[in-house]
């Protein structure tokens, strides 16, 4: 009987790859469509109501798909267990950030943090301006921390929240912030996945920021345009009545700029380096205590208590942490706005998460995921279309691995070769890499930064109204293939003649 002498690991760091001779392209494209007609059906009977559960589901099945397929060329059950245990392993940091998320969002709700950003934007900010100033806040906030996930947690929420009371769409809002967030995680030199793609290719990181910008650039320019020009067609009439609001804000915090110190210290932190855990643990105690200061009335009252004692200080500040809160004031629209689900409003994403990479797991075990960017790569036979390979290769994994790193660092590997072979320098690669890889895993619902993201700014896991406005995210593919068939800033190896 055949063994599994067929497969092969190809090591990454802390990646594997897993490689089998015996598994046609054909097969490896049967778990993938049959997980996207399966998701299809499921949405088409479900709607909205899918993401409370049935699609994790059905991730599932799709993995259960993947492993009929593995059992058939001689995969054994505990290879594919061992691929899933280290596909969520790889995820660990992910998930424990998403905990510190959600609890950082119920201290700085409770504090007036969230509040007070959303009273002087109010101010500030109006329709016609909000969208393309979203991008560019969004920008220097990621440029300054490297991460597209501190940005959406902390500025992102708040602006989120300010574009509703203005009247203009949340999916619109987020995909202003996340145009503007994965541009700033892009070129950021302090962001994992911008020191991650260089590495995976072969190339330079600041070689590689450099020659990443002639695409970058362009894309956030065209996307500002487009933000321009939707807010000057957002149906507003006159200036918005936001003096209810404020008053309506006012009288449920204590509302003052000192509480602006708490973001302040978080971006520093990150800034300077401090891993994004122990930044937003310390985000959310700062908020705790900024809250006790600024909010002890609110502190107590979600306690249950009259008045604030030690105990009811302990039990309102781990209440935020922890489980659903709620700060009601007199205008209703706020209060839909001004509630956090804490570390517990997060279970669901995770659940999530954990699903898709059980089904990208046992995608890896097989070898389908090797199988189909070999495939991708073999078609190659020009200059553009191993251009066109990359990109296609990043999105099908973000679609079937659900992970973001295995989107930069399988494709990274796999074509690196290729790009050598026809005399291109590395940072064309990495370059690409990221113009496919990076920013399109926002647009996935199942992958791990479209459930966070998701989760963060609408409040649940796997929403999807803000794809059609991640115009950066949208535009940054095609922009690389045109820049690869006009051969525009095609960087060729020194030693080529």
């Amino acid at each position: 009987m055949q063994d599994e002498n067929n497969l092969s690991e190809i090591k990454i760091d802390d990646q594997k790859i897993m490689d089998n001779k015996t598994l046609s392209i054909w097969e490896a494209q049967v778990p993938v469509i049959a997980l996207v007609g399966m998701l299809a059906y499921n949405i088409y009977v479900y709607g909205d109501d899918a993401l409370s559960g049935s699609n994790q589901f059905v991730l599932l099945l799709g993995a259960a798909v993947a492993a009929i397929v593995g059992f058939r060329n001689k995969v054994s059950y505990k290879r594919m267990i061992e691929e899933v245990s280290e596909n969520i392993k790889s995820t660990t940091g992910a998930l424990l950030i998403l905990l510190m998320v959600g609890s950082l969002a119920g201290t700085w709700l409770i504090s007036g943090i969230i509040p007070t950003m959303i009273y002087y934007g109010l101010q500030i900010l109006n329709p016609t301006i909000f969208l393309a100033a979203c991008v560019i806040i969004c920008s220097i906030i990621s440029i300054a921390t490297g991460s597209s996930w501190t940005t959406s947690a902390t500025v992102g929420i708040a602006l989120v929240g300010i574009g509703e009371t203005l009247g203009i769409s949340v999916g619109m809002t987020a995909g202003a912030v996340l145009s503007g967030a994965y541009f700033g995680d892009k070129m950021s030199p302090l962001s994992d996945t911008t020191n991650l793609a260089p590495a995976m290719a072969g190339s330079e990181l600041f070689s590689h920021i450099k020659y990443m910008a002639f695409t970058t650039v362009p894309t956030i320019v065209i996307t500002l345009i487009i933000f321009i020009i939707l807010g000057f067609s957002i149906d507003v009439t006159g200036t918005p009545q936001i003096d209810d609001k404020l008053a309506a804000i006012n009288g449920a915090f204590n509302i003052s700029p000192w509480l602006f110190t708490v973001p302040v210290i978080v971006i520093i932190m990150i800034v300077k380096k401090t891993p994004p855990l122990i930044a937003l643990l310390i985000g959310s105690l700062l908020g705790g205590a900024a809250a006790l200061i600024a909010q002890p009335d609110i502190v107590a009252k979600i306690a249950g208590a009259e008045t604030l004692t030690f105990q009811s200080a302990y039990q309102g500040i781990m209440n935020a942490l922890t489980v659903d809160t709620a700060v009601e004031t007199s205008s209703a629209e706020l209060n839909d706005l001004f509630t956090s689900g804490g570390m517990h409003g997060m279970l669901g994403t995770i659940w999530l998460i954990v699903c898709a990479m059980v089904f990208g797991g046992v995608m890896d075990a097989i070898g389908a995921l090797s199988r189909i960017t070999k495939a991708l790569l073999s078609m190659a036979t020009t200059v553009f279309g191993l251009f066109a390979s990359t990109v296609a290769s990043c999105l099908a994994l973000n679609l079937t691995a659900s992970d973001q790193y295995l989107a930069l660092v399988i494709p990274g590997k796999m074509f690196k070769q290729a790009y050598k072979d026809r005399g291109l320098a590395p940072e064309n690669l990495s370059r690409t890499l990221e113009d496919s890889g990076t920013v399109t895993s926002v647009l996935i619902p199942w992958n791990t930064c479209g459930a966070y993201h998701s989760k963060v700014l609408f409040g649940y896991a796997g929403a999807t109204a803000y794809i059609p406005y991640v115009f950066f995210s949208i535009l940054s593919p095609f922009m690389t293939l045109l820049f690869a068939a006009f051969s525009i800033k095609i960087k060729q190896l020194a030693t080529k003649q």
